[in-house]
């Protein structure tokens, strides 16, 4: 009696065993090591030491706060098109798909197939001087010759937006799909229209799906350099561009790191300032009805 009652007890800590161990080795470690690594000082050469030295943070954000500055609102509008966009391409999914829904899901995930820096790539072909956008619309004389979109903060917040799309659809997607058909025709039986029954039951009913897509969005928006690399100039230089140019190139890891958590801070703040304005428990109780 005594051996089926610990055993009853300690199956849910042994079911989530592997999964605390796995977040221990490649999440606490690595993010203690580079809280360690921010508060050091030294060079590549000579070695680096703990000396707590907090005045890196402060630096770094004094050094570089146009950059996190752009990358949050690079990110806040790429995800504001994620929404303007996928919202109807959810919605379209989930009550016109019918039989073809699997067929416009898998078409919005195809392009994840394909390499993320290639997919930028291919942007850079697209909205080339030249291209086979502009180039068209330029012979046709709709656009000046020295109409140019690459180098451009519109080129990287579209690409970001292109990148991160199928990040707010498919849990878009999912609230709607939740959504029980008796409750649409209860709506039109208390006369509700069309404009009434989208904002008073379907638009309420979605905001988890939403809630979820601007987390799966602005948090890789905001912290992405690939598309700032590839379609963006130097005058449209990502906090991640800096990230990764203070790791790989100057090799200044304390620097690095302490960019790294001040961005995971900001990030941070705005998500809870997001939750609270929308206000999760609303969203919680939504979710579970």
């Amino acid at each position: 009696m005594k051996g089926s009652r610990l055993r009853a007890a300690l199956t849910p800590y042994a079911l989530i065993f592997p999964g605390g161990l796995w977040l221990a080795i490649f999440f606490v470690v690595p993010m203690v090591v580079m809280v360690s690594l921010s508060l050091q000082t030294g060079n590549i050469t000579d070695g680096y030491q703990l000396t707590w030295h907090w005045q890196t943070y402060l630096d770094g954000l004094s050094n570089y706060h146009d950059q996190i500055i752009r990358s949050l609102v690079y990110g806040l509008a790429a995800t504001v098109i994620t929404i303007v966009i996928g919202f109807p391409m959810a919605y379209y999914i989930a009550f016109r798909g019918g039989s073809r829904k699997s067929m416009y899901l898998f078409l919005l995930l195809l392009p994840f197939l394909v390499s993320f820096v290639l997919r930028t790539i291919s942007w850079q072909f697209f909205l080339a001087d030249n291209g086979i956008l502009l180039g068209p619309l330029k012979s046709a004389g709709l656009l000046p010759e020295d109409f140019h979109l690459l180098a451009t903060s519109t080129a990287v917040i579209f690409g970001l937006a292109y990148n991160f799309l199928p990040f707010m659809v498919l849990p878009i997607y999912v609230a709607l799909e939740r959504i029980d058909p008796r409750v649409l025709e209860a709506a039109t039986d208390l006369y509700a229209g069309r404009v009434q029954t989208f904002l008073r039951v379907v638009l309420p009913l979605s905001l988890p799906g939403v809630f979820a897509g601007v987390l799966m969005t602005f948090v890789p928006a905001a912290s992405d350099y690939v598309n700032a690399s590839i379609l963006g100039g130097a005058s449209n230089t990502m906090i991640g561009n800096v990230i990764q140019n203070q790791y790989l190139v100057t090799q200044d890891y304390p620097v690095a790191a302490a960019l790294s958590f001040t961005l995971m801070a900001l990030l941070l703040v705005g998500i809870f300032a997001y939750a609270r304005a929308l206000g999760t428990e609303d969203v919680l109780e939504v979710a579970a009805r």
